[in-house]
């Protein structure tokens, strides 16, 4: 559970840096089951794989589920919790991707500004590895002006940047595998390249309040994970029973559709990165 002095800085700062959640061989489990997902099909997770992945994946399912992410995140936004989403951040070693300074409100559109995203690392997500970095406040005020770069190797979907950002107020969160970040939606992060020797690989799960509603596609869904829905505002995924359970995959096509149709409503190229 978080302390005053976590839930204070939260409200003031938009992050909380390191929560402890697993042990590290817990974790490498998780990575090593992924990673023999990724062998079977004799490569990385293709693009439409990377998102709301807790259809496809049992180990996930049970992990935005799990009481050590989800008693953290009551803290922050209420009993009644749902899950929008889920996305793969794995980086190679040596790897040149990175992810440009933004918003996730900028293009989620997702009503709330409660939305939080707890990023878990099934890795080591060291400075060198490229672990995400913060700009502490920018989760308040109006939201900052970002423009497409479509960057090859900016991994964010149109590769958003915020312009005019000054960088030299940034915290980095490096986490050890079995750890978790918590960073309000609205905050402004990023980070760098893997420079390390190993892949940097994490999932970041994100939790709203259910009165939350899409004000930009047409047709959304999200897992109840906690509590009760009294709104309904989106469709309640199906739970997979084992990996690649032929119900929830079939879901799964049509929920991951519909982020990319939310996450590219707008945009002048597709990039197909999720």
């Amino acid at each position: 559970m978080l302390n005053s002095t976590a839930l204070t800085g939260y409200e003031r700062d938009g992050f909380i840096p390191a929560v402890d959640v697993m042990s590290a061989e817990e974790a490498l489990a998780l990575r090593q089951a992924l990673e023999a997902f990724e062998k079977t099909q004799g490569g990385q997770l293709a693009a439409v794989q990377r998102s709301r992945a807790f259809l496809l994946f049992s180990w996930l399912d049970k992990l935005i589920r799990d009481p050590r992410v989800l008693d953290p995140v009551a803290q922050l936004i209420g009993p009644n919790i749902l899950c929008w989403s889920t996305i793969f951040w794995i980086k190679d070693a040596g790897s040149k991707q990175f992810v440009d300074w933004h918003q996730d409100n900028t293009y989620w559109g997702l009503s709330s500004r409660k939305v939080v995203t707890a990023w878990f690392a099934l890795s080591d997500a060291s400075e060198q590895a490229g672990c995400m970095g913060v700009i502490p406040g920018t989760h308040v005020g109006d939201t900052l002006t970002h423009e497409d770069t479509y960057d090859e190797n900016n991994m964010l979907t149109r590769g958003q940047r915020i312009t005019n950002l000054d960088p030299s107020r940034a915290v980095l969160m490096p986490l050890r595998a079995g750890q978790m970040s918590l960073h309000n939606y609205c905050l402004a992060h990023g980070s760098g390249p893997n420079l390390s020797d190993d892949r940097r690989m994490g999932v970041s799960m994100h939790f709203m309040p259910p009165e939350t509603s899409q004000v930009v596609g047409s047709w959304d869904c999200a897992a109840l994970v906690r509590g009760e829905d009294a709104y309904q505002h989106f469709v309640h995924t199906p739970r997979p029973r084992f990996d690649l359970d032929p119900e929830a995959l079939a879901f799964h096509t049509r929920a991951a559709g519909a982020m990319r149709e939310v996450l590219y409503a707008g945009a002048q190229k597709n990039l197909s990165r999720l």
